[in-house]
C-alpha cells in the first residue's frame, strides 16, 4: 500500500467517523482504521462517494497509506485506551511524523505523551474539538496544541475542514505548546457547565417564579436569542422547551429525569483551578448544582425540610420579572467568560504557552458548544488590550454589568425569598462584588491562620511579613 493518504484516522466511533469525512468532503485523501475491520469497511462502504478513502485493516497498513511527514488522528476513549494505541503506533513511525489526539484528554496526559513522543522526534499535538457529532463532520471549532512545526504540517488541512466565523475566518488557531490546546478545550468545556447552569437556572424562575409554561419560555429565549444573548444554548433550549413528548403529550422537559450527567471535563476545569488559585466560583457551582441533582436519595430525604414554595406573579409582574432574568443572564454570563479566560490566562503564564486570548475568544465564534455573538465583542477588548486582565475591566463589559446590576440583585434576591435556588447567579454576583470591594474580609481570616498557626501576615501600612505573639502581651515580631 503506497503512502497516498494526506491523513488518517484511527478509531471510527460517530466522532471519528465524521471527523474523516469532513477531512474527506474537502479534497483530502484519508486513510481510516478501527480495531475493529468491520467499521472501517462500513464506513468506506456507506460514505465513499463524498471522497476518497483508503482502508487499512492493520496498524502496518494504515501507517504505510499515509504521505510524508505522516499525520495520523487517534480518535479513542481518553486515557488508557489513547496510550494503548499510541504504544501500538510509535513504533511504526519516523521522525517527523505527527500524531493527534483529538479526544477530551486531561492536558496533563497530553503533557507527558508530548514529552515522550518528542524525545522520540514525532510530534504530538493534543487538539481539542468542539462541536459534538455534527460539529465534527460539518466544521468543528478546532483548538491545536504542540509544536509550530507541527502545526505548519497540520494547520492548513484543520483550516479547511473547521467552521468559519461570519467574517470567513477559521475556527481554528495555533493554541500554543504542548498541551495548551486541550487546557484550552478543558476551559471551555468548563464555561459550557457554566453557561448551562445560568439557563437552567433563568428556565426555573420563569417557570417557578413568573409562572410561565415551557413554551412560554421557549417563546421567551427566542426573543432573547435575537439580541446580545444570541448564542447556540439559547437557540437550542428553546427548541428543547417547545418540544411535547410524543408518548404522554406533555413537555418534553417534564418526563425527562431532573438528573445532570457529567464527563469530567467540568471537574477538571475547577480542579486545575484551584491547582492554579485562580477563582471560577460560577463554573464550580455548575458542576456541584449536576452533582446536587444526581443525588436523589439525599434530595429525597430533605424534601420535607422547612422554607418558602414560589408563588407565581401576576402577569403584569412577570413579564417585567423575565426582563429582569434576562439582564441577570447576561451580567452573569460576562461573569463566566470572564473567569474562564482568567483561567486560561494563568494557565498560559504558568505553562509558559504565551496563548493569545482574543484568539481563543475568535475561534469559539462558530463551530463550538458555548459560540456565541458577544464573542467577537470578547476578541476584539483582548485584540486592542492584550493585557487585559479581566473581561470586566473592558469599559463596554463594565457599563453593561453595571446597569444589569440592579436587576441582577433583585432577582438573586427574589429567588431567596421563594425559595429557588439560584447558584450560577449569586456565585457570579457574589465575584462581581468581591472584586470591587475596597476591603475584603479576608484579613480577618488571614489574622486567625497566624493565631491557630503561625501563618504571619502582611501589614498595609509598611513592608514585609509578621507574626503576632499570642500570649499575654501580643507583641508583634518579623517574621523569617
Amino acid at each position: 500500500m503506497s503512502g497516498t493518504a494526506q491523513i488518517g484516522v484511527t478509531g471510527l466511533a460517530v466522532m471519528g467517523r465524521n471527523l474523516a469525512r469532513n477531512f474527506a468532503r474537502n479534497g483530502f485523501t484519508v486513510a481510516v482504521h478501527n480495531r475493529t475491520t468491520a467499521k472501517t469497511d462500513a464506513l468506506v462502504k456507506k460514505f465513499g462517494e463524498e471522497g476518497t478513502f483508503v482502508a487499512a485493516h492493520t496498524p502496518e497498513e494504515f501507517v504505510a497509506a499515509l504521505e510524508r511527514p505522516r499525520r495520523l488522528v487517534i480518535m479513542v476513549k481518553a486515557g488508557e485506551p489513547t496510550d494503548a494505541v499510541i504504544k501500538e503506533f510509535a513504533p511504526l513511525l519516523e521522525e517527523g511524523d505527527v500524531v493527534i489526539d483529538g479526544g477530551n484528554a486531561h492536558f496533563e496526559d497530553t503533557r507527558r505523551r508530548e514529552k515522550e513522543l518528542r524525545e522520540r522526534g514525532i510530534h504530538f499535538v493534543g487538539v481539542g474539538i468542539s462541536g459534538g457529532e455534527e460539529g465534527a463532520l460539518n466544521g468543528p471549532s478546532i483548538m491545536p496544541g504542540g509544536s509550530e512545526e507541527s502545526y505548519a504540517s497540520l494547520g492548513p488541512m484543520l483550516e479547511k475542514i473547521a467552521a468559519k466565523a461570519k467574517d470567513g475566518t477559521p475556527c481554528t488557531t495555533h493554541i500554543g505548546p504542548d498541551a495548551a490546546g486541550h487546557f484550552v478545550k478543558m476551559v471551555h468545556n468548563g464555561i459550557e457547565y457554566a453557561d448551562m447552569q445560568l439557563i437552567a437556572e433563568a428556565y426555573h424562575l420563569l417557570r417557578a417564579v413568573a409562572g410561565y409554561s415551557p413554551e412560554q419560555i421557549a417563546e421567551t429565549f427566542r426573543s432573547w436569542n435575537t439580541g446580545r444573548l444570541d448564542s447556540y444554548l439559547i437557540e437550542i433550549t428553546a427548541e428543547v422547551l417547545a418540544h411535547t413528548d410524543a408518548v404522554t403529550g406533555t413537555p418534553f422537559v417534564d418526563v425527562v429525569q431532573d438528573r445532570a450527567e457529567q464527563k469530567g471535563t467540568g471537574r477538571w476545569t475547577v480542579q486545575i483551578a484551584l491547582d492554579l488559585g485562580v477563582p471560577v466560583s460560577g463554573i464550580a457551582e455548575a458542576v456541584f448544582a449536576r452533582s446536587l441533582s444526581g443525588h436523589a436519595d439525599l434530595r429525597e430525604a430533605a424534601r420535607g425540610l422547612p422554607g418558602p414554595s414560589a408563588t407565581p406573579l401576576g402577569e403584569e409582574g412577570a413579564a417585567a420579572f423575565a426582563d429582569r432574568v434576562e439582564q441577570a443572564l447576561y451580567a452573569s454570563k460576562i461573569v463566566s467568560y470572564t473567569q474562564g479566560f482568567h483561567q486560561i490566562r494563568a494557565g498560559s503564564e504558568a505553562y509558559d504557552w504565551d496563548i493569545d486570548l482574543g484568539a481563543v475568544a475568535g475561534i469559539w465564534r462558530a463551530g463550538c458548544i458555548i459560540r456565541a455573538a458577544f464573542l467577537d465583542r470578547i476578541r476584539s477588548a483582548y485584540d486592542s488590550r492584550p493585557d487585559l486582565l479581566s473581561l470586566l475591566s473592558d469599559q463596554q463589559f463594565a457599563q453593561e454589568i453595571g446597569a444589569a446590576q440592579d436587576d441582577w440583585r433583585t432577582v438573586i434576591a427574589e429567588a431567596v425569598r421563594q425559595g429557588v435556588p439560584t447558584p450560577g447567579f449569586a456565585a457570579a454576583l457574589s465575584y462581581y462584588d468581591g472584586l470591587r470591594a475596597d476591603r475584603l474580609p479576608a484579613a480577618l481570616t488571614q489574622g486567625q491562620r497566624d493565631f491557630f498557626g503561625a501563618h504571619t501576615y502582611r501589614r498595609t501600612d509598611r513592608e514585609g511579613s509578621f507574626h503576632t505573639l499570642w500570649g499575654d502581651d501580643r507583641s508583634e515580631v518579623p517574621a523569617g
